[in-house]
């Protein structure tokens, strides 16, 4: 349904996004993360037409969205960020303004004015003008927006920015809904919403996809991936990390916690596609030493960590190009 072939975009001598590739199917979640400033949003405008690329092409549904900008957008729904709407038209009058811009009129943008209303829990303030409304019902305005023509293709900017607890979870669960049968993009900054919603992610930084995957396939370059986790009381942490240093297919042990007679030790493997391996040989070198375990686990990897290492940014280079 989307299909983006080495997208460039430059604001005079910046690259802001420097030849991103990718693909989004119908039935697929793309979440897209990256720090601020990385050209998330910049490639988002290019995907939905809202800005030119300066090179590369965007492909929806079919269309080009330079040479047939008008039949691509059709197929498109779009949160642009901060959810930007006519603060004088109340809620009601901005979804049926949405609607007939989309070319809905008469019964056909009364149902689907009903339709989002409901699915984005807008009745309370239906006939309210959106400048009274919270940052979170205004978001959901522009959300309703953006689904009123039921689009196969969503492109949502921060879609649970200023939302609280309660509203997030019923976005993404909406999100994850809609995500069976649309092809989705998504931003955000929240990385629980990756493994919540997406069934892929790609992380972007200085303009570059820097990873593509699964969320399962991005964890796994985190460095905790396929560790093994052993807590264990009245036992010596030196003690119980020089024994586990001695087995094979370990690369290190790390000592976590140790105080009170207890000892919380981390083991790495060698090898990370033998992690059940290890937690088995760990397990049974416990049975061997009478340790009193309390908890063995094998770590899945951690999502912020694989971000923050493939997204960290060098102070002292920054600090020279600032100056």
């Amino acid at each position: 349904m989307i299909k983006v072939e080495n997208l460039k975009k430059s604001f005079g001598a910046k690259r802001a996004v420097d030849g991103v590739s990718f693909t989004v199917e119908r039935g697929e979640v793309l979440g897209f993360l990256g720090p601020n400033g990385a050209g998330k949003s910049t490639t988002m405008r290019m995907v939905t037409g809202f800005i030119p690329p300066s090179e590369g092409t965007v492909t929806v549904g079919g269309f080009d969205m330079v040479e047939h900008p008008i039949p691509a957008k059709k197929l498109i729904g779009y949160l642009p960020e901060n959810a930007p709407a006519y603060t004088d038209m109340t809620v009601h009058g901005f979804l049926a303004f949405a609607a007939e811009i989309r070319g809905l009129t008469g019964d056909a943008r009364n149902r689907a004015i009903h339709r989002v209303v409901e699915m984005c829990f807008l009745e309370s303030v239906l006939h309210q003008s959106v400048d009274t409304l919270s940052k979170g019902y205004r978001h959901r305005t522009c959300f309703a927006q953006s689904i009123i023509h039921d689009p196969d293709v969503l492109v949502l900017d921060e879609p649970t920015d200023g939302l609280d607890p309660n509203q997030k979870h019923e976005v993404r669960s909406l999100i994850r809904r809609m995500g069976e049968k649309k092809a989705i993009i998504f931003s955000t900054h929240i990385l629980e919403e990756v493994d919540a919603v997406c069934s892929r992610a790609i992380i972007i930084d200085s303009g570059k996809i820097v990873a593509n995957g699964t969320p399962a396939e991005l964890r796994s370059r985190s460095e905790l991936a396929g560790a093994v986790s052993l807590r264990v009381v009245d036992a010596n942490a030196a003690a119980v990390r020089e024994r586990l240093s001695g087995l094979s297919g370990v690369r290190k042990v790390n000592i976590v916690q140790e105080g009170s007679g207890s000892a919380w030790v981390r083991a790495y493997p060698e090898n990370k596609t033998l992690n059940g391996a290890l937690a088995r040989e760990i397990a049974q070198a416990a049975v061997r030493e009478g340790w009193k375990v309390e908890d063995l686990h094998t770590e899945e990897g951690r999502l912020d960590e694989v971000f923050r290492s493939i997204t960290s940014v060098d102070t002292s280079k920054q600090k020279e190009t600032q100056s």
